[in-house]
């Protein structure tokens, strides 16, 4: 029987922010309970340290750089009223899914684009009900250029300006009630949290507690989760059903995000900008309590889900994720299907991981990540044969996906999809009566 699957991406949530991966800052009894329950991957990588591109990548399959996702006319991610987004001929994990007869929707943050080309309903969603960009690109006072915060109902904006600290909460009812609507399913939720990008706006519920506004928004998360996980029981469907959580990439320190034991944060190719908490739980199949230490990433999701709903991947490009249905049952001998993975921050490669071993390619640094997970000691000098080794992998990247940094154009690219006069989907009005005047 095809699964019921939900995706659940936070937004900046670090490695070291949840209680499983070892967080002291924040309780998350809902999530540790299933981590518990299912499978807790330790070395699972976002494939940007941003979040426009590693959504894409992550929706996609495919390193953002293959769908021109690297930069978006020299910004890190996806800004309102831009001309660029995902490619209209780009095939998603929601174009797969419902090809195969899912019902699909979108509830929460799409961030590949805000023009209607772009748009979450053009690309294999059913339904969406969200934000088309970050929770900080509404009207602020300290950044009064940006338009009013659009909050949409498929391709319409139905309220400017919304009160963040009821979002979560709405989202999760729209969840609950698509949950219900689809019971005899098969269906693909993707909830993605507003949580914890900054601005943080948190429920008066949540205030006061570990960590302060932030633990309070992580506190949010862990109880939205233990709603859908209720609501599946409820419904007699928690058998039929995947759940992933998961983040869109490594914390922000100076917002209170964590990723220790990592180095780095949100920005960086160091471990905490793209190595991020991933708990997968599906009862009688993912074999509760367990733990995979194998390289894999988001952009295995495509695969693997594609496989679990009886269809395919695109045989007619190139897809860099790979199916790892046996890791997640955890089938004997089954490991990473990844030679290598890079570490790609806007167009530049800046490193390469193959098995235990780490290279920075800009410094040439080397790290053991097997016994030097923070990165803390650099071994080139002593492995000089890994490093000429992880040299060969990074040309080979350059050779297929281009860099930046060295004016490798790369020869298996496709260009981000393009639209003329473009406009903002909200334009700031004097008269409107906005519930929350100005993001501060």
């Amino acid at each position: 029987m095809r699964p019921n699957i939900i995706l659940i991406n936070c937004d900046d949530l670090g490695y070291g922010d949840v209680g499983c991966y070892g967080s002291r800052h924040n309780r998350t009894p809902a999530l540790d309970r299933m981590a518990a329950e299912g499978m807790r991957l330790t070395d699972f990588y976002m494939p940007a340290p941003v979040c426009s591109p590693s959504r894409g990548g992550m929706l996609t399959g495919c390193y953002p750089r293959r769908i021109g996702f690297g930069s978006f006319e020299g910004r890190w991610v996806l800004f309102p009223g831009q001309p660029v987004g995902l490619g209209e001929g780009e095939v998603t994990v929601a174009d797969i899914l419902r090809r195969q007869g899912y019902a699909t929707k979108l509830v929460g943050k799409w961030h590949c684009g805000d023009q209607p080309p772009f748009l979450p309903t053009r690309h294999g969603f059913d339904s969406f009900y969200g934000l088309p960009y970050s929770n900080d690109m509404g009207y602020m006072t300290h950044y009064p250029h940006y338009p009013p915060l659009p909050l949409m109902r498929d391709e319409e904006v139905i309220q400017q300006q919304p009160d963040q600290a009821s979002l979560t909460e709405r989202y999760t009812e729209q969840a609950v009630r698509f949950l219900r609507d689809n019971r005899g399913g098969p269906f693909f939720l993707y909830l993605a949290h507003m949580y914890v990008h900054v601005p943080l706006y948190v429920p008066a519920r949540f205030q006061g507690g570990w960590n302060g506004v932030y633990g309070g928004a992580v506190a949010c998360i862990d109880w939205s989760t233990s709603v859908l996980l209720h609501e599946l029981k409820r419904l007699g469907i928690d058998e039929r059903t995947v759940v992933i959580f998961t983040s869109d990439n490594g914390g922000a320190i100076k917002a209170g995000g964590c990723n220790a034991p990592l180095r780095g944060q949100k920005g960086t190719t160091w471990e905490g900008g793209l190595r991020v908490p991933c708990i997968v739980r599906w009862p009688g199949t993912v074999p509760a309590g367990t733990t995979c230490a194998e390289v894999v990433t988001a952009m295995d999701f495509l695969p693997t889900l594609a496989a679990l709903a009886g269809g395919q991947a695109p045989a007619d490009r190139i897809i860099d994720g790979r199916d790892i249905g046996p890791l997640l049952r955890g089938q004997d001998g089954a490991r990473s299907p990844h030679a290598a993975f890079y570490y790609y921050f806007r167009d530049d490669l800046e490193g390469v991981r193959s098995g235990r071993w780490k290279l920075h390619v800009k410094t040439g640094q080397l790290y053991d990540l097997a016994a030097d997970v923070g990165e803390s000691q650099d071994v080139s000098r002593d492995n000089a044969d890994v490093v000429r080794r992880l040299s060969v992998l990074a040309d080979a990247a350059r050779e297929d996906l281009g860099d930046a940094a060295t004016g490798a154009a790369g020869r298996n690219c496709r260009p981000c999809g393009r639209v003329e006069k473009p406009d903002t989907l909200t334009h700031a009005d004097a008269d409107h009566p906005y519930i929350v005047a100005a993001y501060d």
